[in-house]
């Protein structure tokens, strides 16, 4: 990494709870191709005046985690229509002021759920309706999965989500004997098993859904072995990290920001490197 100048690129992430996941992978990148760039994450304590910093600094990128990935829209200039079509946000650009949106979560699972072969008629259960749970049920829906069902305390957002992309929802996950609380994909969008959160050592779908299901997916980043994907591993199950998940959105962003597509050795050590810590 180059000392610090005047002529240095910034680029930041906002979080709740930050982790060096993004920050040592674009910054593993920018070492790698010789650029003049830094990448450091933040955990706002105001996030409008958190992208007023990006805009009146000429902060190059931003990337948006959790809880603000709705937040930020009435804060940029521009939706992209990845970000549009589903109102959620993780990656902001700044071209001299304009604000731009997008959302590369959305690419990231639906690139997964094809690397995995995951079959279209196998029966989904989400849990969540945030941010995140939005680009998860649209690459579902656009993937062909009919069978989903939208698991979220909220009725308004859940029952919302849920109706927007014609699939089913229920405020709680009913039992394995009844046949409504297992399913084929279970995939995990919310903060539980989140390093450093209230839930961290929790699972956040019960025993008999992990043993019930073929695949398990957690969204959760940090750790890359959260207890669902642990409890998955040790019941035999295949399974879909959330650290996969910021590899590809993390890539997608320094695409957005950069301009330049790494080749797939300089994405490998990147990732290498962030996994490392």
């Amino acid at each position: 990494m180059p000392i610090l100048n005047k002529d240095m690129t910034l680029c930041i992430s906002l979080s709740a709870r930050p982790s060096n996941n993004g920050t040592r992978f674009h910054n593993h990148l920018y070492e790698q191709l010789g650029l003049n760039w830094i990448y450091k994450a933040f955990a706002p304590t105001d996030l409008a005046q958190a992208i007023a910093g990006v805009r009146g600094l000429g902060i190059r990128g931003c990337a948006v985690s959790m809880p603000y990935k709705e937040d930020v829209i009435a804060l940029v200039d521009v939706m992209d229509p990845s970000a549009k079509a589903i109102d959620s946000v993780n990656t902001i650009v700044n071209d001299a002021g304009r604000l731009t949106a997008y959302n590369t979560d959305y690419t990231a699972i639906e690139q997964l759920l094809q690397r995995n072969a995951v079959p279209t008629d196998y029966s989904v259960l989400v849990l969540g309706s945030g941010g995140m749970a939005k680009a998860t049920v649209a690459a579902l829906r656009d993937a062909g999965f009919k069978d989903v069902t939208v698991v979220a305390r909220n009725e308004e957002s859940g029952r919302a989500l849920a109706d927007l992309y014609g699939f089913a929802w229920s405020a709680e996950l009913g039992s394995a004997k009844s046949g409504t609380g297992t399913a084929d994909l279970i995939i995990n969008v919310t903060p539980v098993g989140m390093a450093g959160g209230p839930d961290a050592e929790s699972l956040s779908f019960p025993q008999e859904a992990i043993d019930a299901a073929k695949v398990v997916f957690d969204v959760v980043a940090l750790p890359a072995e959260t207890p669902l994907i642990k409890a998955a591993r040790a019941a035999g199950k295949s399974v879909i990290t959330g650290a996969e998940v910021a590899t590809i959105q993390a890539l997608e962003q320094f695409v957005l920001y950069t301009g330049i597509r790494p080749t797939d050795e300089q994405i490998k050590a990147a990732e290498d490197f962030m996994r490392a810590q």
